[in-house]
């Protein structure tokens, strides 16, 4: 980032996700020989994946390409070729369904994510992954958490942790396990210079949080966009901004259809 090297895409998993990614990434014994190889280059315990994209004309690719393997030569990385990229881009889509393949074997996952500053990337980043770890530990359930840094800028760039706890009982005692560990874990990322929102937006779900990172001031500014440029409340009500006491429900379509 500091070299601007020309990357369209960058993702780097900490060791937890880089152990995980290559344990689902192909069969165990090509895996043990990438892991033996690896081990040879000085690469074993402890090693984070880099994964990352060029793109443009077959000769800015080529620079680009060509700069990245410098960079990453002076801090000891080791280039593996562009079958693990291939893979991760395969199969990048396909979290819909191993979550209810999980699911159907007695686990539940769900992301967290947020951006912070570049100095505050690991202090965040480990804190959030430890409040997981240990989110269940009333009772005494694990935790099966990793992150890994993406959407990169000068300024810092986001953190993305997964997290996999074993489902409960019930879907009642399962959904209150799940806002445990979102709830907690939410309050201490606006607490510690993390934004709820990251690139995604904010949406119902991380809403409660807003105001507390934004402030009182940022809120009301927030708002009267809102109303000016949409006085009716027709864009989505309730999902950027809590309802205040006493506001009225703006009717939807669907409601409009019921009343006719």
């Amino acid at each position: 980032v500091q070299q601007r090297v020309n990357l369209s895409m960058l993702r780097l998993s900490n060791a937890i996700e880089t152990e995980t990614q290559l344990a689902l990434a192909g069969h165990p014994g090509q895996i043990r020989l990438l892991e033996g190889y690896l081990s040879w280059r000085r690469c074993g315990e402890g090693k984070c994946m880099m994964t990352l994209g060029v793109t443009g004309s077959p000769a800015q690719c080529r620079t680009g390409l060509a700069e990245m393997r410098r960079v990453s030569r002076r801090f000891n990385g080791v280039y593996t070729g562009t079958a693990l990229g291939k893979k991760w881009a395969e199969k990048r889509f396909t979290m819909p369904y191993l979550r209810e393949a999980l699911w159907q074997e007695g686990y539940a996952v769900d992301t967290l994510e947020t951006a912070t500053d570049w100095d505050n990337v690991d202090t965040l980043m480990n804190a959030m992954e430890q409040n997981l770890r240990q989110g269940l530990s009333v009772e005494q359930q694990p935790v099966h958490v990793f992150s890994h840094l993406s959407h990169v800028y000068s300024q810092g760039c986001s953190i993305y942790t997964t997290y996999v706890f074993p489902c409960a009982d019930s879907y009642p005692a399962t959904l209150a396990r799940w806002q445990s560990l979102k709830t907690s874990t939410s309050a201490l990322i606006v607490g510690n210079r993390g934004t709820i929102s990251h690139q995604h937006g904010v949406g119902k779900d991380h809403a409660p949080w807003l105001a507390r990172e934004k402030g009182p001031r940022a809120m009301a500014a927030i708002t009267s966009l809102c109303r000016e440029f949409d006085p009716q409340g027709l864009l989505n009500p309730g999902t950027l901004l809590m309802p205040e006491p006493g506001d009225t429900p703006v009717p939807t379509p669907h409601d409009q259809e019921e009343h006719h």
